[in-house]
């Protein structure tokens, strides 16, 4: 008899035992009837015996299976016991753990994230600071920032964790108030919301051979809050992440074929603290729930 084996098909094989068929393991695992069948081929395979004789009528368990059973119990048992005491030790880590973001990020995608958090780690508070500056990790007044842009110092480390993807939108009521946009010149005829500070938007239709300058915009402000709702309430059209036409079924999408260059988001912590067991909990639940809201 081999040895070496692999544990994770001993929960297969009781659930097999267990349920007397296939059909049944599979239900109880949540996992399709070939896939158990696989995995109690590959056990007897690498434990050299035959585990179940296969009738029309479901798995019959040998002598083979029946001696091993107590032990593969045992087994499933210290499993269960060690996901137990995990679970307390992750139970254990609380504290707070500051993040920075910016507006948008703040309000519209952390929010729901967060409150998965709290469910999953109960004992960390959070801090949110609203600020774009990746400054405020160098002075260490944020733990965890959420950024655009990839931040140069070599003190911080930053992970790529998806695209704002960026498109441009208006609300239903002023498109039946001036009409739709078929193509990327209507914009010049019609009221454009755009920044006050930055170029680029400027940039963005010079390169599309559309040349405008500030005055084109209707409304300008350099706060992407006041943005999204200047959409909303029918001032004209904007240019904001497509996440953000999920806030409110009254602002669609127009002008889909035009081509806009998305953001990058990274998450960025600092190099010394990143070791911290706090804060690299809240990190990589960050990583792994952020991309699936964007």
């Amino acid at each position: 008899m081999n040895t070496s084996f692999d544990w994770s098909l001993v929960r297969s094989f009781l659930a097999a035992l267990e349920h007397g068929s296939l059909l049944g393991a599979a239900r109880a695992l949540k996992a399709s009837q070939p896939t158990l069948g696989r995995h109690i081929a590959e056990l007897e395979s690498q434990l050299g015996v035959l585990l179940f004789e296969r009738t029309g009528r479901g798995l019959l368990p040998t002598e083979a299976a029946l001696q091993l059973a107590d032990s593969a119990r045992l087994m499933e048992a210290g499993a269960h016991q060690l996901a137990r005491a995990a679970s307390c030790t992750d139970d254990m880590i609380s504290g707070t753990v500051r993040i920075t973001a910016s507006q948008p990020v703040a309000c519209y995608l952390l929010p729901p994230v967060l409150a998965r958090l709290r469910q999953h780690h109960p004992g960390i508070q959070v801090e949110l600071v609203v600020s774009n500056e990746v400054s405020n990790l160098l002075r260490r007044e944020a733990d965890i920032a959420v950024r655009m842009v990839r931040p140069e110092q070599g003190s911080l480390v930053a992970q790529l964790i998806g695209e704002v993807k960026l498109c441009a939108c208006a609300s239903q009521s002023y498109l039946q108030r001036r009409g739709i946009p078929q193509e990327p010149g209507d914009l010049l005829n019609h009221d454009l919301i755009g920044n006050d500070r930055q170029d680029l938007l400027l940039k963005a239709f010079a390169a599309g051979g559309f040349p405008v300058t500030p005055e084109h915009f209707a409304f300008r402000t350099d706060d992407l809050i006041a943005t999204w709702e200047a959409v909303r309430a029918g001032l004209g059209i904007g240019f904001l992440g497509q996440y953000q036409l999920r806030l409110d079924e009254q602002v669609q999408r127009v002008l889909p074929q035009m081509a806009i260059q998305g953001l990058p988001m990274w998450l960025t912590v600092h190099q010394e603290i990143r070791t911290n067991r706090r804060i690299r909990t809240v990190y990589d639940f960050l990583a792994a729930e952020m991309p699936g809201q964007l």
